[in-house]
Parts: C-alpha cells; sequence; structure tokens
C-alpha cells in the first residue's frame, strides 16, 4: 500500500500560514512601526548579526521562511486556478509556482547556511 504525501503537504502549507498570519506581521509593527516611534528600542546592526549567527536561528529561519514561501505558491496556484479558471494551465502553473517557492528557499538556504 502506497502512502499519500497529502498530509506532509498540508503541514508545510499550514505551517507556512500561521507564519504568515502571526509572526511576520508583529516582527513588521516592532520594527517598522513602534521603533520609528520611539515605543521600543530598536535592534542594532550587531544585535541582528549576533542573532544570526547561532546555527539554529539560521536554521530556524530557513524553515519558517520557506514555509511562508510554500504557503504563496499553494494560494497563488489555487487563485489562478479556481479564482481565473485557468484549468487547462493547472500543471504549468504548479510547475511555476512551486518551482518559485523551490528557487526562493534555495536562494535563503544560499544567504542563511552558509556562513
Amino acid at each position: 500500500m502506497r502512502r499519500s504525501r497529502e498530509p506532509l503537504l498540508w503541514a508545510v502549507f499550514s505551517a507556512g500560514g500561521m507564519v504568515a498570519a502571526l509572526l511576520f506581521p508583529a516582527l513588521i509593527f516592532v520594527l517598522w512601526v513602534a521603533a520609528p516611534l520611539g515605543w521600543v528600542s530598536p535592534p542594532t546592526h550587531g544585535q541582528l548579526a549576533a542573532l544570526l549567527d547561532h546555527p539554529i536561528v539560521r536554521l530556524g529561519a530557513f524553515v519558517l521562511l520557506s514555509a511562508v514561501f510554500f504557503h504563496w505558491a499553494h494560494r497563488f496556484r489555487y487563485t489562478l486556478y479556481d479564482g481565473l479558471q485557468l484549468y487547462h494551465l493547472n500543471q504549468l502553473i504548479a510547475v511555476v509556482t512551486y518551482g518559485v517557492a523551490t528557487l526562493l528557499a534555495l536562494v535563503a538556504a544560499f544567504l542563511l547556511l552558509i556562513p
């Protein structure tokens, strides 16, 4: 009996959605709203560089970014497929969207995991 890949794909999709919906808006608020208004002290370049020096932080950032990229790919694919009703281009749309997500994940790996 062959096992389905669907639970793994749904896990990646939901993880990316959770990161995109909960963590990124909080990060954007802290760095681009609260810090310029003086509500919190902004992190210095040295502090952020020291944070990214730790390999577990780099790995975590890579996993979170990759999940967001694949979440985008899935959403965009079905927006084109269902929203614009491009049923005849389903295979091409899947290859392009997931290909872009894979390329972005590889770029993130290059930038984050290689010191």
